[in-house]
Protein backbone atom coordinates (compact mmCIF):
# COMPACT_ATOMS: atom_id res chain seq x y z
CA UNK A 1 0.00 0.00 0.00
CA UNK A 2 2.89 2.20 0.61
CA UNK A 3 4.66 2.11 -2.61
CA UNK A 4 1.22 2.51 -4.49
CA UNK A 5 0.15 5.72 -2.44
CA UNK A 6 3.83 7.78 -3.27
CA UNK A 7 3.03 8.39 -7.03
CA UNK A 8 -0.18 10.21 -5.80
CA UNK A 9 1.54 12.81 -2.89
CA UNK A 10 4.63 13.47 -5.60
CA UNK A 11 1.74 14.23 -8.46
CA UNK A 12 -0.42 16.74 -5.73
CA UNK A 13 2.94 18.57 -5.13
CA UNK A 14 3.92 18.95 -8.08
CA UNK A 15 0.57 20.53 -9.07
CA UNK A 16 0.79 23.21 -6.13
CA UNK A 17 4.36 24.20 -6.97
CA UNK A 18 2.90 25.04 -10.55
CA UNK A 19 0.21 26.84 -8.76
CA UNK A 20 2.27 28.79 -6.74
CA UNK A 21 5.03 29.68 -9.56
CA UNK A 22 2.15 30.73 -11.92
CA UNK A 23 0.42 32.74 -8.94
CA UNK A 24 4.06 34.28 -8.30
CA UNK A 25 4.46 35.06 -12.11
CA UNK A 26 0.62 36.28 -11.90
CA UNK A 27 1.52 38.49 -9.09
CA UNK A 28 5.38 39.59 -10.26
CA UNK A 29 3.61 40.53 -13.95
CA UNK A 30 0.79 42.36 -11.80
CA UNK A 31 3.32 44.99 -9.82
CA UNK A 32 5.36 45.20 -12.66
CA UNK A 33 2.30 46.58 -14.87
CA UNK A 34 1.07 48.82 -11.75
CA UNK A 35 4.66 50.44 -11.20
CA UNK A 36 4.89 51.03 -15.37
CA UNK A 37 1.24 52.02 -15.60
CA UNK A 38 2.42 54.50 -12.43
CA UNK A 39 5.34 55.54 -14.15
CA UNK A 40 4.04 56.31 -17.80
CA UNK A 41 0.78 58.10 -16.32
CA UNK A 42 3.26 60.20 -14.63
CA UNK A 43 5.11 61.22 -18.05
CA UNK A 44 1.87 61.64 -19.50
CA UNK A 45 0.49 63.82 -17.13
CA UNK A 46 4.04 65.81 -17.56
CA UNK A 47 3.45 66.08 -21.11
CA UNK A 48 0.02 67.39 -20.54
CA UNK A 49 1.01 70.02 -18.29
CA UNK A 50 3.73 70.82 -20.59
CA UNK A 51 1.68 71.22 -23.70
CA UNK A 52 -0.94 73.38 -21.44
CA UNK A 53 2.00 75.42 -20.74
CA UNK A 54 3.17 75.93 -24.38
CA UNK A 55 -0.40 76.77 -25.55
CA UNK A 56 -0.69 79.41 -22.69
CA UNK A 57 2.75 80.96 -23.87
CA UNK A 58 1.50 81.03 -27.81
CA UNK A 59 -1.46 82.67 -26.93
CA UNK A 60 0.36 85.17 -24.95
CA UNK A 61 2.37 86.12 -27.90
CA UNK A 62 -0.16 86.16 -30.27
CA UNK A 63 -2.19 88.63 -27.62
CA UNK A 64 1.10 90.83 -27.91
CA UNK A 65 1.23 90.71 -31.50
CA UNK A 66 -2.30 91.30 -32.36
CA UNK A 67 -4.03 93.13 -29.04
CA UNK A 68 -7.56 92.79 -30.55
CA UNK A 69 -7.19 89.23 -31.38
CA UNK A 70 -9.11 87.87 -28.59
CA UNK A 71 -11.90 90.36 -29.11
CA UNK A 72 -11.96 89.31 -33.09
CA UNK A 73 -12.91 86.05 -32.10
CA UNK A 74 -15.43 86.79 -29.54
CA UNK A 75 -17.11 88.59 -32.49
CA UNK A 76 -16.90 85.59 -34.90
CA UNK A 77 -18.40 83.22 -32.13
CA UNK A 78 -20.90 85.83 -31.64
CA UNK A 79 -22.17 86.09 -35.44
CA UNK A 80 -22.03 82.40 -35.79
CA UNK A 81 -25.34 82.13 -36.74
CA UNK A 82 -27.07 79.81 -39.86
CA UNK A 83 -27.06 81.89 -42.83
CA UNK A 84 -29.74 79.05 -44.07
CA UNK A 85 -31.56 79.99 -41.13
CA UNK A 86 -31.37 84.01 -41.78
CA UNK A 87 -32.08 83.30 -45.63
CA UNK A 88 -35.62 81.77 -44.31
CA UNK A 89 -36.06 84.39 -41.65
CA UNK A 90 -36.33 87.17 -44.38
CA UNK A 91 -36.65 85.91 -47.80
CA UNK A 92 -40.21 86.51 -47.49
CA UNK A 93 -39.76 90.30 -46.99
CA UNK A 94 -38.05 90.68 -50.33
CA UNK A 95 -40.07 91.37 -53.70
CA UNK A 96 -39.47 91.55 -57.76
CA UNK A 97 -40.11 94.87 -58.32
CA UNK A 98 -41.26 95.32 -62.41
CA UNK A 99 -42.31 98.51 -64.81
CA UNK A 100 -42.23 99.43 -68.59
CA UNK A 101 -40.24 102.50 -69.45
CA UNK A 102 -40.71 104.44 -72.67
CA UNK A 103 -37.93 102.67 -75.42
CA UNK A 104 -38.82 104.86 -78.65
CA UNK A 105 -41.32 105.76 -81.46
CA UNK A 106 -41.20 102.97 -84.73
CA UNK A 107 -41.93 104.92 -87.92
CA UNK A 108 -45.63 104.94 -87.17
CA UNK A 109 -44.93 107.59 -84.45
CA UNK A 110 -46.25 104.76 -81.97
CA UNK A 111 -44.59 103.85 -78.42
CA UNK A 112 -42.70 101.06 -77.41
CA UNK A 113 -41.79 100.08 -74.14
CA UNK A 114 -39.33 97.87 -72.25
CA UNK A 115 -39.36 96.16 -69.25
CA UNK A 116 -37.60 96.78 -66.35
CA UNK A 117 -37.08 95.02 -62.87
CA UNK A 118 -35.42 95.41 -59.25
CA UNK A 119 -35.60 94.25 -55.88
CA UNK A 120 -36.92 95.90 -52.97
CA UNK A 121 -38.10 94.68 -49.63
CA UNK A 122 -41.54 95.74 -47.29
CA UNK A 123 -40.73 97.77 -44.55
CA UNK A 124 -42.77 99.12 -41.57
CA UNK A 125 -43.38 102.98 -41.16
CA UNK A 126 -45.18 104.00 -38.54
CA UNK A 127 -47.61 101.43 -38.97
CA UNK A 128 -48.16 101.50 -43.34
CA UNK A 129 -46.47 98.80 -44.69
CA UNK A 130 -44.18 100.39 -47.61
CA UNK A 131 -42.08 98.68 -50.04
CA UNK A 132 -38.43 100.58 -50.35
CA UNK A 133 -36.08 100.11 -53.69
CA UNK A 134 -33.72 102.17 -55.84
CA UNK A 135 -34.46 105.37 -57.68
CA UNK A 136 -33.53 103.74 -60.94
CA UNK A 137 -35.85 100.57 -60.32
CA UNK A 138 -38.12 102.56 -60.70
CA UNK A 139 -37.19 106.02 -62.53
CA UNK A 140 -39.17 106.90 -64.89
CA UNK A 141 -41.19 103.42 -64.85
CA UNK A 142 -45.07 103.28 -65.39
CA UNK A 143 -47.30 99.91 -64.88
CA UNK A 144 -45.34 99.09 -61.43
CA UNK A 145 -46.05 95.68 -60.36
CA UNK A 146 -44.38 94.02 -57.28
CA UNK A 147 -44.39 90.25 -56.68
CA UNK A 148 -43.79 88.80 -53.36
CA UNK A 149 -42.38 85.55 -52.26
CA UNK A 150 -45.28 83.12 -52.81
CA UNK A 151 -45.58 84.56 -56.58
CA UNK A 152 -48.31 86.71 -55.89
CA UNK A 153 -48.18 90.32 -57.85
CA UNK A 154 -49.84 93.54 -57.73
CA UNK A 155 -49.90 96.97 -58.85
CA UNK A 156 -47.97 99.87 -57.28
CA UNK A 157 -47.43 103.35 -57.17
CA UNK A 158 -44.41 105.70 -56.12
CA UNK A 159 -45.28 107.33 -53.03
CA UNK A 160 -41.70 109.36 -53.03
CA UNK A 161 -38.06 109.46 -54.56
CA UNK A 162 -34.70 111.22 -54.11
CA UNK A 163 -32.48 110.30 -56.91
CA UNK A 164 -29.53 112.28 -54.86
CA UNK A 165 -29.39 108.87 -52.62
CA UNK A 166 -30.97 106.57 -54.84
CA UNK A 167 -34.25 106.04 -53.00
CA UNK A 168 -37.60 105.20 -53.79
CA UNK A 169 -40.70 104.46 -51.56
CA UNK A 170 -43.39 102.22 -53.34
CA UNK A 171 -47.29 101.65 -51.97
CA UNK A 172 -48.16 98.17 -53.42
CA UNK A 173 -52.29 97.44 -53.07
CA UNK A 174 -52.07 93.72 -51.62
CA UNK A 175 -53.79 92.27 -48.89
CA UNK A 176 -52.01 92.80 -45.14
CA UNK A 177 -50.62 89.19 -44.83
CA UNK A 178 -48.63 89.79 -47.52
CA UNK A 179 -45.95 91.99 -45.88
CA UNK A 180 -43.47 91.00 -43.92
CA UNK A 181 -41.66 93.80 -43.06
CA UNK A 182 -37.91 94.22 -42.22
CA UNK A 183 -36.31 95.95 -39.11
CA UNK A 184 -33.87 99.02 -40.32
CA UNK A 185 -31.57 99.85 -38.37
CA UNK A 186 -28.80 102.31 -38.11
CA UNK A 187 -25.36 101.84 -40.14
CA UNK A 188 -23.43 103.57 -37.75
CA UNK A 189 -22.16 101.12 -35.87
CA UNK A 190 -20.82 98.67 -39.15
CA UNK A 191 -17.10 98.13 -39.08
CA UNK A 192 -15.33 97.20 -42.29
CA UNK A 193 -15.11 93.28 -41.88
CA UNK A 194 -18.55 92.92 -40.90
CA UNK A 195 -20.35 90.19 -42.23
CA UNK A 196 -23.28 91.05 -44.86
CA UNK A 197 -25.97 89.11 -46.47
CA UNK A 198 -27.73 90.63 -49.66
CA UNK A 199 -31.17 89.16 -50.68
CA UNK A 200 -32.75 89.62 -54.12
CA UNK A 201 -33.75 89.01 -57.92
CA UNK A 202 -30.30 89.00 -59.84
CA UNK A 203 -31.08 88.61 -63.94
CA UNK A 204 -34.62 88.23 -62.52
CA UNK A 205 -33.81 85.01 -60.78
CA UNK A 206 -35.90 85.54 -57.75
CA UNK A 207 -34.80 84.49 -53.53
CA UNK A 208 -31.45 84.74 -54.44
CA UNK A 209 -28.49 85.24 -52.12
CA UNK A 210 -25.00 86.00 -51.62
CA UNK A 211 -22.38 86.86 -48.65
CA UNK A 212 -19.69 89.49 -48.11
CA UNK A 213 -18.16 91.35 -46.01
CA UNK A 214 -18.17 95.23 -45.31
CA UNK A 215 -14.79 96.00 -47.24
CA UNK A 216 -15.13 99.60 -47.18
CA UNK A 217 -16.89 102.66 -45.40
CA UNK A 218 -17.86 106.37 -46.52
CA UNK A 219 -17.11 105.96 -50.25
CA UNK A 220 -18.85 108.54 -52.97
CA UNK A 221 -20.61 107.08 -55.75
CA UNK A 222 -21.80 108.88 -59.14
CA UNK A 223 -24.71 108.17 -60.67
CA UNK A 224 -26.16 109.76 -64.22
CA UNK A 225 -29.44 110.07 -62.07
CA UNK A 226 -28.00 112.50 -60.07
CA UNK A 227 -26.66 115.56 -62.32
CA UNK A 228 -23.53 116.00 -61.10
CA UNK A 229 -23.68 115.70 -57.66
CA UNK A 230 -22.16 112.47 -55.71
CA UNK A 231 -23.48 110.24 -53.08
CA UNK A 232 -22.25 110.17 -50.12
CA UNK A 233 -21.41 108.01 -47.70
CA UNK A 234 -21.92 104.87 -49.56
CA UNK A 235 -21.01 101.36 -48.13
CA UNK A 236 -18.44 99.18 -50.03
CA UNK A 237 -18.82 95.66 -49.79
CA UNK A 238 -17.73 92.06 -51.04
CA UNK A 239 -20.75 90.57 -51.53
CA UNK A 240 -21.57 89.37 -54.96
CA UNK A 241 -24.28 91.95 -56.59
CA UNK A 242 -25.62 91.73 -59.65
CA UNK A 243 -28.15 93.35 -62.21
CA UNK A 244 -31.42 92.83 -60.67
CA UNK A 245 -29.99 93.02 -57.19
CA UNK A 246 -30.67 96.77 -56.66
CA UNK A 247 -33.38 97.83 -54.21
CA UNK A 248 -32.53 94.38 -52.31
CA UNK A 249 -31.97 94.74 -48.51
CA UNK A 250 -28.36 93.97 -47.17
CA UNK A 251 -28.50 92.82 -43.75
CA UNK A 252 -26.58 92.12 -40.83
CA UNK A 253 -26.30 88.80 -39.52
CA UNK A 254 -29.27 89.22 -36.99
CA UNK A 255 -31.78 89.55 -40.15
CA UNK A 256 -31.79 93.40 -39.46
CA UNK A 257 -31.27 95.84 -42.98
CA UNK A 258 -28.52 98.28 -42.72
CA UNK A 259 -28.22 99.29 -46.38
CA UNK A 260 -29.89 98.42 -50.00
CA UNK A 261 -28.29 97.37 -52.91
CA UNK A 262 -27.12 99.95 -55.35
CA UNK A 263 -24.44 99.63 -57.71
CA UNK A 264 -21.33 97.45 -59.16
CA UNK A 265 -18.07 98.20 -60.69
CA UNK A 266 -18.18 96.64 -64.26
CA UNK A 267 -15.31 94.48 -64.32
CA UNK A 268 -14.41 94.00 -61.00
CA UNK A 269 -14.64 91.12 -58.69
CA UNK A 270 -15.98 91.83 -55.05
CA UNK A 271 -16.52 94.72 -55.41
CA UNK A 272 -20.25 96.45 -54.89
CA UNK A 273 -22.04 99.90 -53.35
CA UNK A 274 -24.58 99.90 -50.80
CA UNK A 275 -26.79 102.98 -49.88
CA UNK A 276 -26.24 103.48 -45.70
CA UNK A 277 -29.57 102.82 -43.65
CA UNK A 278 -28.86 105.75 -41.99
CA UNK A 279 -29.67 107.49 -45.34
CA UNK A 280 -32.97 105.68 -45.81
CA UNK A 281 -33.81 105.95 -41.79
CA UNK A 282 -33.13 110.07 -42.43
CA UNK A 283 -35.19 110.21 -45.33
CA UNK A 284 -38.07 107.69 -45.34
CA UNK A 285 -40.84 110.22 -43.29
CA UNK A 286 -40.24 112.86 -46.19
CA UNK A 287 -40.37 110.53 -48.77
CA UNK A 288 -43.55 109.18 -48.09
CA UNK A 289 -45.30 112.78 -46.86
CA UNK A 290 -43.89 115.03 -48.96
CA UNK A 291 -42.88 112.92 -51.92
CA UNK A 292 -39.42 113.75 -51.99
CA UNK A 293 -36.20 114.82 -49.85
CA UNK A 294 -34.93 118.11 -50.09
CA UNK A 295 -32.49 118.56 -47.30
CA UNK A 296 -29.43 117.75 -49.22
CA UNK A 297 -26.71 120.43 -47.53
CA UNK A 298 -24.64 122.55 -50.45
CA UNK A 299 -21.51 124.20 -50.10
CA UNK A 300 -21.34 125.52 -54.02
CA UNK A 301 -18.08 124.26 -54.70
CA UNK A 302 -16.42 121.84 -57.30
CA UNK A 303 -12.77 120.59 -57.05
CA UNK A 304 -10.73 117.61 -56.11
CA UNK A 305 -8.72 115.61 -53.57
CA UNK A 306 -5.29 116.69 -52.88
CA UNK A 307 -1.99 114.72 -53.70
CA UNK A 308 1.58 114.98 -53.03
CA UNK A 309 1.86 115.80 -57.00
CA UNK A 310 -0.39 118.47 -56.43
CA UNK A 311 1.00 120.02 -53.38
CA UNK A 312 4.77 120.04 -54.84
CA UNK A 313 3.08 122.09 -58.20
CA UNK A 314 1.61 124.49 -55.87
CA UNK A 315 4.52 124.75 -53.39
CA UNK A 316 2.31 124.22 -49.92
CA UNK A 317 2.86 121.78 -47.12
CA UNK A 318 -0.09 119.84 -47.02
CA UNK A 319 -0.85 116.96 -48.97
CA UNK A 320 -3.93 115.95 -47.90
CA UNK A 321 -7.45 117.31 -48.03
CA UNK A 322 -10.00 119.10 -50.82
CA UNK A 323 -9.21 121.32 -53.40
CA UNK A 324 -11.40 123.94 -54.66
CA UNK A 325 -11.15 124.33 -58.53
CA UNK A 326 -14.52 126.53 -58.72
CA UNK A 327 -16.73 128.34 -56.64
CA UNK A 328 -20.45 128.73 -57.82
CA UNK A 329 -21.61 132.17 -58.56
CA UNK A 330 -23.59 133.72 -55.42
CA UNK A 331 -23.56 130.53 -53.52
CA UNK A 332 -22.56 129.50 -49.80
CA UNK A 333 -18.75 129.35 -50.72
CA UNK A 334 -18.82 133.08 -52.76
CA UNK A 335 -20.97 134.27 -49.93
CA UNK A 336 -18.34 133.04 -47.43
CA UNK A 337 -15.15 134.42 -49.46
CA UNK A 338 -14.23 130.88 -50.19
CA UNK A 339 -11.69 131.11 -53.56
CA UNK A 340 -11.19 128.53 -56.96
CA UNK A 341 -8.58 127.63 -58.96
CA UNK A 342 -6.39 130.25 -60.53
CA UNK A 343 -4.59 128.44 -63.43
CA UNK A 344 -5.25 124.85 -65.13
CA UNK A 345 -1.82 122.47 -65.26
CA UNK A 346 -1.30 118.86 -66.33
CA UNK A 347 -0.44 116.89 -63.93
CA UNK A 348 0.14 113.04 -64.04
CA UNK A 349 -1.20 113.42 -67.67
CA UNK A 350 -4.75 115.15 -66.31
CA UNK A 351 -5.62 118.49 -66.36
CA UNK A 352 -5.95 119.91 -62.57
CA UNK A 353 -7.42 123.69 -61.97
CA UNK A 354 -5.30 124.62 -58.83
CA UNK A 355 -4.76 127.72 -56.45
CA UNK A 356 -7.59 127.54 -55.28
CA UNK A 357 -8.64 127.29 -50.95
CA UNK A 358 -7.61 123.74 -49.86
CA UNK A 359 -10.41 122.45 -46.99
CA UNK A 360 -9.09 120.59 -44.78
CA UNK A 361 -11.48 120.43 -41.74
CA UNK A 362 -15.00 120.90 -41.11
CA UNK A 363 -15.75 121.69 -37.52
CA UNK A 364 -12.50 120.26 -36.59
CA UNK A 365 -13.03 117.12 -38.26
CA UNK A 366 -10.60 116.38 -40.64
CA UNK A 367 -11.03 116.23 -44.05
CA UNK A 368 -9.15 113.93 -46.57
CA UNK A 369 -10.61 113.64 -49.33
CA UNK A 370 -14.42 114.46 -51.31
CA UNK A 371 -15.26 111.21 -49.47
CA UNK A 372 -14.85 112.64 -45.79
CA UNK A 373 -16.25 115.84 -47.02
CA UNK A 374 -19.14 114.71 -48.55
CA UNK A 375 -20.20 112.05 -45.81
CA UNK A 376 -19.23 114.20 -43.17
CA UNK A 377 -22.27 117.20 -44.61
CA UNK A 378 -24.95 114.65 -45.75
CA UNK A 379 -24.76 113.17 -41.91
CA UNK A 380 -24.32 115.53 -39.62
CA UNK A 381 -25.00 119.05 -41.16
CA UNK A 382 -28.95 120.65 -42.44
CA UNK A 383 -29.37 123.36 -45.07
CA UNK A 384 -29.70 126.78 -43.02
CA UNK A 385 -26.94 125.29 -40.90
CA UNK A 386 -23.71 127.85 -40.02
CA UNK A 387 -20.57 125.41 -40.55
CA UNK A 388 -17.01 126.38 -39.34
CA UNK A 389 -14.35 125.27 -42.32
CA UNK A 390 -10.36 125.19 -42.09
CA UNK A 391 -8.43 125.98 -44.97
CA UNK A 392 -5.02 126.57 -46.51
CA UNK A 393 -4.87 129.41 -48.69
CA UNK A 394 -1.18 131.08 -49.54
CA UNK A 395 0.30 128.15 -47.02
CA UNK A 396 -1.62 129.70 -44.30
CA UNK A 397 -4.30 128.54 -42.13
CA UNK A 398 -7.75 130.65 -42.02
CA UNK A 399 -11.22 129.30 -40.35
CA UNK A 400 -14.22 130.31 -42.80
CA UNK A 401 -18.10 130.49 -41.48
CA UNK A 402 -20.39 129.29 -44.23
CA UNK A 403 -24.40 128.68 -44.16
CA UNK A 404 -25.51 126.00 -46.07
CA UNK A 405 -28.48 125.87 -48.70
CA UNK A 406 -30.48 123.23 -49.95
CA UNK A 407 -28.92 121.71 -53.18
CA UNK A 408 -30.10 123.34 -56.59
CA UNK A 409 -31.48 121.23 -58.93
CA UNK A 410 -28.69 120.19 -60.79
CA UNK A 411 -25.31 121.30 -60.92
CA UNK A 412 -21.67 119.44 -60.89
CA UNK A 413 -20.91 121.41 -57.51
CA UNK A 414 -20.97 119.98 -54.11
Amino acid sequence: MEVSEKPKNTHTVTMLATIVVISSLISAGLFGYLICYSTTSGDVADLQNQVTSLQEQLTQLESTQNPNSQNTTVLIEEKNVSVSELYAQVADSVVIIRGMVFSYYDFFGRRYYSQVQGSGFVSNFTGEAVVVTNYHVIGDAVNITVTFSNGNSYPAEVLGSDPYAELAVISVVAPEDEYVPLEIVSSSNLQVGDPVMVVGTPYGLAGSMSTGFVSALGRTLTAETTGGYVIPNVIQTTAPLNPGNSGGPVLNYQGQVVGIATAIVEDSQGVGFVIPSNTILREISDLISKGSYDDHPWLGVSGTDMSYEIAEEMAVDVTYGWLIAEVASDGPADKAGLQGGTEQIQINNELVVVGGDIIIAINGTRITSIDDMSAYLEEYTLPGETINITIIRANKTDNIVLELESRPAATSAT
